[in-house]
C-alpha cells in the first residue's frame, strides 16, 4: 500500500513537473517569436509630471512607419523573466498585437515592482495615465493613436482617465472593470468596496495577496535601463505571502484586524476599511463617478458571474445616454458572457460555471477586439459597426448568444411577482410562494432570526478574488435552503418557458428589533429535479435605505421600505422549471456580517441577534420585478 501511494505521488510530481516545463517552453517560444518580429525595449522608466518614473516594457514592429499603440497599465507583475500566468499572458498579448501591426506597451502603476513612488489602490493619480499618453504620442515610432486594453485591475483605471479626454486616447477595451466604477445613479459601490452599503470582502483577501511590504527591496536611484534589465533577471520583486486559509481568515473579528491577523501589510486596508460609502476620499482617487465626463469610444466586456455585473451595465448605459458628445455616446459596444471574472476566453463547447453547464459559450473575442482597434487606431474601414451588434449577450438556459440595440433589450417587459405565504416561508420546506397575484389583506409576515455568529454562508455567486473562501458561479442551493433563517419563495412550475433578460428590481418591506441589520436577496432557477442554481444576488444595509449620505437607524416595530440594488441576468427558465427568490440577512463571506449593533461594524467583535420580519400584504407588497422577454418582439440570436 505504501509503495502504491509513493508511486502515485511520484507520478503526480512527474506530471506537474512536465506541465511546468511545457508552460516554460511555450513562453520561451513566444518570446523567441517576439524577438524575431519586434523591437523589444524593456524597463523604460517613463517620467511623470511629479518626477516619478514608471517601469514600462515596449514591443513594437520592426518597421520605419509609425504604428498605433495598445497600452495596458497594471498593478500586476509582467516581468518576462520567470514563469507565471500573468507573464505568459503579457507575452502572448504582445505577440498578437505586434503581428497585427501594433506596438504593445505594458506599464506598472506607481509603487508596483520596478515603478517608483507609492502605490494606493483605487487612488493612483489620473495624471499618470494622461502623462503616459502624452509620452507615447510623442515617440517617433507612434502614429499618435492609443487604445487601452485590460481586465480587472488592468481595466479599472481606464474609465476615469477617459473622462480626461486625452487627444491620443482613441479607443478602449475595458473588461471586468467594476473596480473602477464608483457612483452611477443610485448604485454606490465605490470600486467594488460596497454593495448596498455592506462591505464586499474581496478586497480584504486581494490586498493580502498583492500588496508589497513597506520594507520591500527598492532599486537605488539612478539605476540605468541596462541595470534594470539585468537585475530583473535575478530579482523579480514579486512577493509570495504565506498561504492562508482565506475561509478561516475572513471570519476573524473585528474586520479591521483581518489582514493584521494574517501578518499581512495593513496600511492601505487600515485606511480604506474606515471609509463610509459616501466618504469624500472615494471621489478624489482613480475611480469613475457619474458627475465626470467621458470622451472615448469603448468596447465593454462584462460577465454574468462577475462581482459587479449591475454597476458595469449601469455604466455602459450612463455613457450611452448621458454623455454630451453624440459621437462618443454612439460608439459604445457591449459583450456580456456567461463566465466568471475575466474568464471570457475560458469558454468551451461545454462551458461549466460552478456546477452548471451553460453550453457552447465561445465567441470570436480576439477578432472583434482587433477589428475595433483597427477601426479607431488605424483608420480602417472594416465594417465593424455593420457586423457587430450594439449589445451581444449570452442567455443561459437556452444557451445561446443573442443581440440587442440597447440594454436591456426593448422586448424586455417588467413583470411584477409578489412574495406571499401563510407566515412560514422559512426554508425550502416552508409555504412561501412567488406569484403574479397581489397578496391578501391580512397575510402574516415571515420572520427569522439572524445571528451574526452563525451567518448564511456564501455558496457560489457573482464573486471574485476571495481565495478558497467562496467559489464563484452557479451551485445547487438546496443544501443552503434547509436553514430556517432563509426565506424561500417559489413560483409554480412554468407552463411555458420564460426568458428573463435585464435588470431585476426588488422591493422589500421589513422590520427588525435591531438598530441596524442587512437584508439579502438571491434569484434562482429551479429545475424539475429540485436543483436550484443561483443567478445573481444583492444586499442592502438598512441604515442606508434613505441614501448613502446619511445613516438612519431602525426603530423596533416600525415597517420600512427597502429598494434593493438591482440584480442582472439573462436566463431562460424552461417549461417545468420554477423561479425562486431567497431572502435572508447574511451572505458571508461574500459580504461582511452586519453585527446588528448600529455601531461602526468594522471595529466590533461582538454582535447581537436580530429578529427580522419580511411583510407581504395589501399594504406592504414585497415584490420582485422581472424583465421578461416578449416572445412576439424577441431579439436576434446566433
Amino acid at each position: 500500500m505504501k509503495k502504491t501511494i509513493l508511486h502515485s505521488t511520484l507520478f503526480l510530481l512527474f506530471l506537474i513537473s512536465g506541465f511546468a516545463e511545457m508552460a516554460a517552453q511555450q513562453k520561451e517560444n513566444i518570446l523567441e517569436k517576439l524577438e524575431a518580429i519586434a523591437i523589444v525595449d524593456q524597463k523604460v522608466m517613463m517620467p511623470m509630471r511629479d518626477g516619478i518614473h514608471l517601469c514600462t516594457d515596449i514591443y513594437r514592429p520592426k518597421t520605419d512607419k509609425p504604428v498605433p499603440i495598445i497600452f495596458s497599465r497594471t498593478p500586476y507583475n509582467f516581468n518576462s523573466w520567470g514563469n507565471g500566468e500573468q507573464k505568459t499572458r503579457t507575452a502572448e498579448r504582445a505577440l498578437r498585437s505586434v503581428e497585427r501591426g501594433y506596438a504593445y506597451v505594458v506599464q506598472n502603476e506607481r509603487g508596483r515592482y520596478f515603478s517608483e513612488g507609492e502605490w494606493d489602490i483605487l487612488g493612483v493619480p489620473l495624471t499618470d495615465g494622461y502623462d503616459a499618453f502624452t509620452w507615447l504620442k510623442e515617440q517617433s515610432w507612434s502614429n499618435g493613436k492609443i487604445g487601452t486594453f485590460g481586465c480587472s485591475s488592468t481595466a479599472e483605471w481606464q474609465m476615469a482617465v477617459a473622462a480626461l479626454d486625452h487627444p491620443a486616447h482613441a479607443a478602449m477595451v475595458p473588461q471586468g472593470y467594476g473596480a473602477g466604477v464608483g457612483r452611477i445613479g443610485d448604485i454606490n459601490e465605490q470600486g467594488n468596496w460596497y454593495r448596498g452599503g455592506a462591505q464586499q470582502m474581496l478586497f480584504t483577501a486581494w490586498l493580502y495577496g498583492v500588496e508589497h511590504d513597506k520594507f520591500k527591496p527598492r532599486i537605488p536611484a539612478g539605476a540605468t535601463q541596462e541595470d534594470l534589465i539585468r537585475i530583473s533577471r535575478f530579482y523579480d520583486l514579486a512577493p509570495e505571502n504565506p498561504k492562508v486559509d482565506m475561509a478561516e481568515a475572513l471570519a476573524h473579528l473585528p474586520v479591521s484586524d483581518i489582514i493584521k491577523n494574517m501578518n499581512g501589510k495593513t496600511e492601505i486596508y487600515d485606511k480604506m476599511i474606515r471609509r463610509k460609502p459616501n466618504d469624500p476620499a472615494w471621489f478624489k482617487g482613480g475611480i469613475y463617478h457619474d458627475d465626470m465626463g467621458f470622451g472615448v469610444p469603448s468596447f465593454w466586456f462584462a460577465s454574468w458571474y462577475d462581482v459587479s455585473i449591475t454597476p458595469n451595465l449601469a455604466l455602459f448605459n450612463h455613457v450611452r445616454n448621458n454623455i454630451e458628445d453624440p459621437e462618443v455616446a454612439d460608439n459604445q459596444y457591449l459583450v456580456i458572457a456567461p463566465t466568471l471574472h475575466c474568464r471570457y476566453n475560458r469558454a468551451t463547447e461545454n462551458t461549466i460555471v460552478g456546477e452548471r453547464s451553460v453550453g457552447d459559450a465561445r465567441l470570436n473575442y480576439h477578432e472583434q477586439i482587433y477589428a475595433w482597434f483597427d477601426m479607431w487606431l488605424k483608420g480602417e474601414q472594416n465594417e465593424f459597426k455593420e457586423k457587430t451588434p450594439r449589445v451581444q449577450y449570452y442567455t443561459m438556459g437556452s444557451n445561446k448568444w443573442q443581440h440587442a440595440d440597447q440594454w436591456p433589450p426593448k422586448a424586455a417587459e417588467m413583470t411584477t411577482y409578489f412574495l406571499t405565504s401563510n407566515g412560514h416561508a422559512n426554508s425550502l420546506y416552508g409555504d412561501g410562494h412567488l406569484t403574479t397575484s397581489k397578496p391578501g389583506k391580512n397575510t402574516p409576515p415571515d420572520g427569522f432570526t439572524y445571528d451574526p455568529m452563525n451567518p448564511v454562508m456564501s455558496h457560489g455567486g457573482n464573486v471574485c478574488c476571495t481565495g478558497n473562501a467562496v467559489k464563484g458561479g452557479a451551485f445547487d442551493q438546496q443544501q443552503m435552503e434547509v436553514r430556517q433563517d432563509i426565506l424561500v419563495y417559489t413560483t409554480e412550475p412554468l407552463e411555458d418557458g420564460v426568458e428573463v433578460t435585464g435588470f431585476i428590481e426588488s422591493t422589500l418591506y421589513v422590520s427588525s428589533d435591531a438598530k441596524d441589520t442587512d437584508f439579502t436577496i438571491k434569484l434562482i432557477d429551479v429545475y424539475p429535479d429540485g436543483r436550484a442554481y443561483n443567478l445573481d444576488e444583492t444586499i442592502q444595509r438598512a441604515r442606508y435605505r434613505e441614501g448613502y449620505e446619511k445613516e438612519v437607524f431602525l426603530e423596533k416595530g416600525e415597517v420600512y421600505k427597502l429598494e434593493m440594488t438591482p440584480m442582472s441576468t439573462s436566463n431562460y427558465f424552461e417549461k417545468g422549471h420554477r423561479i425562486r427568490i431567497e431572502i435572508s440577512s447574511s451572505n458571508f463571506p461574500r459580504f461582511t456580517r452586519n453585527l446588528n449593533t448600529g455601531g461602526n461594524n468594522f471595529d466590533e467583535k461582538e454582535g447581537v441577534v436580530a429578529h427580522n420580519l419580511v411583510y407581504h400584504s395589501e399594504i406592504y407588497k414585497s415584490q420582485v420585478r422581472l424583465p421578461i422577454m416578449n416572445k412576439e418582439e424577441g431579439t436576434g440570436s446566433r
